[in-house]
């Protein structure tokens, strides 16, 4: 019996947990299946990572080619068109051709992530009450999910990168108030992401308050150096662990629909 591959694509992969999160399930399900990671240096090498695994069954998406990659796929689920990227792909062999149909789990990892630290947070109850609002750092695919969550748990957003353009900020154009009034402040930067853990947004820090959330969806280190910023500002921080075990459930689950 042929083992099933799954895996995942992206740009450098060597902080990623996938790889040990998926093959401990398997082994520990006794399921007949191995989880590889791809590193491609573009996205034009996706199709021949295609021909040379044909039992491939399913695949994650992650920096920088969540948006790239939707160009090779035949179908999308509703939620990933309306995000406009794509972070699962399911492929199903079907007539003798491989369909591959993208998904987005990222917003579900991560909607259910910061609903357990809006909680933790006790920021539940003003939330319910207000017009909450976010400031979301980064512009690739992770933050289109995040944005896309954010709103609908019911808030207010805004893009924030390194140059202004369309509906996102610039960095330097953040003001005092603007900083002090967000509820939540977003990283879907990879700055920080080991081994360059020293690295963070070039976000204006000082105007932040105890009485906001910042969420980093990097995962690697467990404290990253922009998490250690909010903190010294009394923030409720988290990083992207939850998320990450929580989009996992989610494309297992998409895979074996």
């Amino acid at each position: 019996m042929e083992t099933t591959e799954y895996g995942l694509i992206g740009k450098v992969l060597g902080h990623s947990y996938s790889a040990r999160y998926f093959n401990d399930k398997f082994a520990k399900e006794n399921i007949n299946a191995h989880y590889n990671l791809f590193p491609l240096e573009t996205i034009e090498m996706f199709p021949e990572l295609l021909d040379n695994h044909p039992h491939l069954a399913g695949l994650n998406v992650t920096i920088p080619y969540k948006v790239e990659v939707m160009r090779y796929l035949d179908e999308l689920s509703e939620e990933a068109e309306s995000i406009g990227a794509v972070n699962v792909i399911k492929i199903i062999n079907k007539d003798g051709r491989r369909i591959l149909k993208g998904y987005n789990s990222d917003a579900y990892g991560f909607g259910e992530s910061m609903k357990q630290v809006i909680e933790e947070a006790g920021l539940s109850a003003t939330i319910q009450h207000s017009t909450p609002s976010a400031l979301i750092l980064g512009t690739g695919g992770a933050s289109k999910a995040v944005d896309w969550s954010m709103r609908k748990l019911g808030f207010k957003t805004q893009l924030v990168g390194r140059t202004h353009r369309n509906n996102c900020m610039a960095y330097e154009e953040l003001t005092p108030e603007m900083i002090d009034a967000a509820t939540a402040v977003v990283n879907c930067t990879p700055l920080g992401t080991s081994p360059d853990v020293n690295k963070a947004a070039p976000f204006p820090y000082q105007y932040l308050h105890k009485r906001q959330i910042c969420f980093d969806l990097v995962y690697n280190p467990a404290e990253t150096l922009f998490m250690r910023l909010c903190k010294a500002h009394g923030c409720t921080v988290s990083n992207g662990l939850e998320m990450l075990r929580l989009q996992a459930v989610g494309a297992w689950n998409i895979w074996n629909s």
